[in-house]
């Protein structure tokens, strides 16, 4: 199998696949953020700048690290450290510059939503974006295959002899699992919530209070460490070289050691939640649910069949 062509042209203007790829992965990364945020009753005419400043500052820090840990290479060939889009761009340096950036903008243009809350938002987003980067991005570039290999499964990349382990295929089925399970923990949670409020009354989906935040995005670290811990064990083997690899494989393991101790901060919000009597809600006379299709689902449908008809939340 010929590896896939990594660049061609328009007229004078030299296209590669690798930069659509990554364009392609905002572009869905953007839409998928206002989808959530929108389904949450949060504005999301301030997610567009958000990206704009994220996708600067992932490409600089993503180049940034990858120069970092190369630096002999473009240390004798200075010029190509601009060379972006020749591809060498560290996934955890692009993590690590993009992050802060998200935050920061967050909380000055939507200051209403809390910033754990967020981060539990944006933490299903971030593993599909991941998994489709993978797949639109190192895939499609030169170099991007693994070590070398005999067996059936192994690729032919381009700039590359022989077939190699396809890493970036196997790391997109691992973002892919661990965005299902992200989103299945977000299901479970809403599910659990109190039903009962303190005068009796029973609550629905929408009327229930909302579950502490930093479980997601807890869960999402430690799964997420523990994937990039094993693709440089099992995948990778230092081909992306000695530093490199022993970088990802502290960050892997700072981010299982980081959300397990986020995850072990939120037992007793979780334990306070689940048995919580919350008040009533107060009566809506325009019937409208103030929260939005989120709500929606399984466990909105049991809720609303448990409330006998004509019934109120209120006294």
């Amino acid at each position: 199998m010929r590896p896939i062509p990594v660049a061609f042209h328009i007229w004078f203007l030299e296209v590669h696949t690798y930069g659509i790829g990554l364009a392609l992965t905002f572009w869905f990364g953007l839409r998928y953020t206002e989808r959530r945020l929108r389904e949450r009753d949060y504005p999301t005419q301030w997610v567009t700048g958000m990206f704009v400043w994220v996708i600067v500052a992932a490409i600089v820090g993503a180049r940034f690290m990858q120069v970092l840990t190369h630096l002999s290479e473009y240390t004798a060939h200075p010029a190509d450290i601009i060379a972006v889009w020749q591809g060498g761009l560290s996934s955890f340096g692009g993590l690590i510059a993009a992050v802060p950036v998200a935050i920061v903008i967050q909380r000055r243009r939507c200051p209403e939503l809390p910033g754990l809350r967020f981060a539990d938002l944006m933490a299903p987003v971030l593993m599909a974006c991941w998994g489709v980067g993978r797949l639109l991005g190192p895939q499609l570039m030169v170099a991007g295959g693994g070590a070398r290999t005999d067996a059936w499964y192994g690729m032919y990349y381009a700039g590359e002899i022989g077939r190699r382990v396809p890493v970036p295929i196997f790391q997109a089925i691992s973002d892919f699992a661990i965005f299902g399970i992200l989103l299945l923990v977000e299901r479970w949670l809403r599910g659990r919530g109190p039903r009962v409020a303190s005068d009796g009354s029973t609550l629905t989906a929408a009327t229930a209070p909302q579950p502490p935040a930093g479980i997601i995005v807890g869960a999402g670290m430690v799964l997420w460490g523990v994937e990039r811990f094993l693709d440089e064990q099992l995948w990778l083997h230092g081909t992306d070289g000695a530093l490199g690899s022993s970088l990802v494989q502290l960050a892997g393991l700072a981010l299982i050691v980081a959300g397990g101790a986020l995850l072990a901060t939120r037992v007793r919000p979780y334990r306070t939640w689940r048995t919580s009597r919350p008040d009533p809600p107060p009566d809506d006379p325009t019937g409208v649910d103030p929260v939005g299709s989120d709500h929606e689902g399984p466990v909105a449908a049991e809720a609303s069949t448990a409330v006998p008809s004509g019934s109120t939340d209120g006294d």
